[in-house]
């Protein structure tokens, strides 16, 4: 897995106690020695004199996924109820984290990851994080299985993928929507999800929204046919909630390794996409910013290429195969 690919991984965490700390360094050691993810943890940058809060700023704000660790006085100072010089670190970063969530609580909740280690309780989870009533990841073992729903929820790839639905045998066949078969593979940033194109809200769709302003390059998911379909629809747009709203996003269709169509679309532009499928057995779908470069045929790389500085936000709304 190249650099490009790899999801960036930042740990928040309490010096409780240094049993603690030092669990909390075996979980992350694990997570990028042998995971491969780019975990960053704060004793691993001691190397030089450092201005922290401005180093918290920055790998918080560049991360794709934060990880809390739960604990008792992570609680205590991300709830407010620990003294001022109590943990100045942790209660900084819970603020910052705070503040994104009330910012954008859709895209936070999906980046901020509230971890239970061994000996730990989903109680010490911190308040804000709504650990009783949102997903919570208990890590029993640091071992693949130990951590499998974590990587669910960073790859975006489930455990247990929803089945492909077959045909109805009491009527005709009915549309079946394209973000329910397999995902054979995806590019960071895509996910399954609601999307408003247009105006027009589409509760079922393959969002490409990258979570770090430095994801300028195109994102895909390969999708699974396996010969069992005929037709592909979707309305294909730039999200109405875009940072970007005069960005201009291009659409390219594959089937088995070959280009079918490639449609732009822009704010109040989107595109109508239908395409026969008959036989196909693997669709790709890319999703990129002109002038960005589109990966290569067979291959899974994502080319990093700015412009503007700005992402990609593009959607395929409801996409069906029939």
């Amino acid at each position: 897995m190249s650099d490009r690919k790899v999801p960036r991984v930042f740990i928040t965490y309490a010096h409780d106690t240094p049993e603690h700390k030092a669990l909390v360094e075996r979980f992350a050691t694990f997570l990028r020695g042998v995971i491969g993810l780019d975990v960053h943890l704060d004793s691993w940058y001691d190397n030089v004199r450092r201005d922290w809060s401005l180093w918290a700023t920055q790998h918080l704000s560049e991360a794709d996924f934060i990880l809390v660790i739960a604990s008792a006085e992570y609680k205590r100072r991300a709830d407010g109820t620990a003294m001022p010089h109590e943990g100045r670190g942790s209660q900084f970063e819970a603020a910052i984290i705070r503040d994104n969530l009330t910012r954008d609580l859709r895209r936070e909740t999906e980046r901020v990851l509230p971890v239970v280690l061994p000996g730990r309780s989903v109680d010490e989870i911190p308040t804000f994080l709504n650990g009783h009533s949102t997903t919570r990841y208990h890590v029993g073992s640091f071992t693949e299985a130990g951590v499998a729903e974590l990587l669910a929820a960073i790859t975006g790839q489930g455990q247990y993928p929803m089945p492909r639905r077959g045909a109805w045998l009491g009527g005709e066949r009915e549309p079946v929507l394209a973000g329910e078969l397999p995902w054979t593979c995806t590019s960071h940033g895509v996910r399954r999800g609601a999307a408003s194109i247009d105006g027009v809200e589409y509760e079922n769709s393959i969002v490409l929204r990258p979570t770090t302003p430095a994801a300028t390059g195109s994102g895909f998911v390969e999708l699974d046919l396996d010969g069992h379909y005929q037709r592909f629809t979707t309305v294909a747009g730039v999200l109405d909630d875009a940072r970007d709203p005069f960005q201009v996003g291009r659409i390219l269709v594959m089937l088995d390794g070959k280009r079918r169509s490639e449609h732009d679309v822009a704010a109040g532009k989107p595109a109508t996409i239908d395409l026969d499928v008959t036989g196909a057995r693997l669709l790709r779908l890319e999703m990129s910013r002109p002038g960005v470069p589109a990966s290569q045929l067979r291959s899974n790389a994502v080319f990093m290429t700015r412009r503007g500085g700005r992402p990609p936000e593009l959607a395929l709304g409801d996409p069906t195969v029939t």
